[in-house]
């Protein structure tokens, strides 16, 4: 693929297609209109579609160009928040009906993908991983509490000398592993989810970023060379939506985070490092995470920027974090290395909802989004054709605006998360 539009990485120089869609130059009129041509954007026009909907979509530079190209790729139950404090912002009740819907987000990802074919390299298994005694005894209790009062038992506990039969390090004291989550190469999926909703006969522009939406009973998106009016309204941009409507956007906060490439290490010395296969997280607050690719080489991500400034050598801080679990890698080349931004909330779940009657948007998914922005695409789906239950149970999980209005939100948020950089040494 390797279009100048897109950054370098290894996902982009591994892309299985290439699509290419025209710029909108024109004034266009449908029933619905997306902006943002991401998983949640490419899975809201899909759904749409196969209803009978008219749909635009608006891409700003490609499709799969911001997080749902880039990401680790990891497929994670639950939300970034922890179901505890889901309970906080929810009640129980409500709260395992999120924890529920989230599971179904992992089945329509896997449904995706057998329906439309969409070759991802899609692998089963996944293991969040204690580095302190502390994120050792939580993980523990975790594990028991889903089995006992979620009845989730495709998670289990792991002790240390099991970890080590499968994972070629001694940084970790014990992990969580389960089989409902697993691993992908994000663009290709995302591309994939493109494509069926093109074929279901979404109108696709790419180089087409909006610039400004008029709301109202016709709903208005304006960009440099066209317009498209619409009866609903749909943004999925997440952390690239660039002041359009600051009211949402001020409720979330892009931070960058990292991924190195190596240089393919074949299938003996790529098994050596992770046996299973499996895709793997530690539970820092600042975390790594680390998969094997589909032709054996180890991406490993980690490391965020809160200021969104990314560090000057990429590639020697990305190297430096790899062999500090990867020790055995000293002499493994780095391919590729690059960076993107998630967006995050405040208390770190997905911020889903409407401004008036007929715009909708799903952001914010903290970095537990490839599964469920999926789904959010679905639920919007759902609520836009009248059934909108599910839809609005993500509505009512209270979100607040970052402190600091749009010039000093960012540095209160580099200081606030200094408490919990310094929790993760202890």
């Amino acid at each position: 693929m390797g279009k100048p539009e897109h950054i370098s990485s290894y996902y982009v120089a591994t892309a299985n297609q290439s699509l290419n869609f025209s710029q909108l130059q024109d004034t266009l009129d449908c029933d619905v209109c997306i902006v943002g041509g991401g998983i949640t954007g490419c899975s809201a026009a899909l759904q749409l579609a196969e209803r009978g909907y008219q749909v635009v979509l608006l891409e700003g530079t490609r499709v799969g160009w911001g997080a749902s190209g880039r990401s680790g790729g990891q497929i994670l139950q639950g939300f970034a928040c922890g179901q505890g404090r889901l309970n906080q912002l929810v009640g129980a009740e409500a709260a395992l009906t999120l924890w529920q819907m989230s599971l179904e987000a992992i089945e329509l990802l896997k449904y995706n993908i057998k329906k439309y074919d969409i070759q991802c390299d899609f692998q089963q298994g996944l293991a969040e991983v204690a580095v302190k005694p502390r994120q050792y005894k939580e993980l523990k209790a975790w594990a028991e509490e889903m089995q006992r009062h979620y009845n989730y038992h495709s998670m289990r506990f792991m002790e240390k000398e099991e970890l080590c039969s499968i994972l070629a390090t001694k940084r970790y004291l014990g992990g969580v592993y389960d089989t409902n989550g697993g691993h992908l190469h994000p663009l290709n999926y995302t591309l994939g989810l493109a494509k069926a909703a093109q074929q279901a006969g979404v109108k696709i522009f790419e180089q087409s970023a909006v610039i400004r939406v008029t709301q109202g009973q016709q709903p208005v998106a304006v960009t440099a060379q066209g317009q498209v009016r619409c009866r609903h309204l749909i943004l999925s941009g997440n952390a690239y939506l660039h002041q359009i409507l600051p009211a949402i956007e001020a409720k979330v906060m892009p931070v960058s985070t990292y991924i190195l490439a190596t240089e393919p290490l074949g299938k003996t010395q790529a098994t050596q490092l992770i046996s299973n296969n499996m895709a793997v997280a530690d539970v820092n607050f600042v975390l790594d995470y680390f998969r094997l690719s589909a032709d054996w080489r180890l991406l490993f991500g980690g490391g965020v920027s809160y200021s969104t400034v990314d560090p000057i050598h990429l590639t020697q801080t990305m190297r430096r974090k790899m062999l500090r679990v990867f020790p055995q890698l000293q002499a493994i080349k780095p391919a590729f290395a690059w960076g993107g931004h998630v967006a995050i909330t405040i208390n770190r779940a997905p911020h889903f909802g409407r401004v008036g009657s007929n715009v909708y948007f799903a952001q914010g998914y903290s970095g537990h989004g490839l599964a469920m922005a999926g789904f959010a695409g679905k639920l919007m789906a759902e609520a836009l054709a009248g059934t909108s239950e599910r839809f609005d149970l993500f509505g009512e999980i209270p979100h607040h605006p970052f402190p600091g209005g749009r010039w000093l939100r960012m540095p209160l948020l580099v200081l606030g998360t200094t408490y919990y950089k310094l929790k993760d040494l202890f």
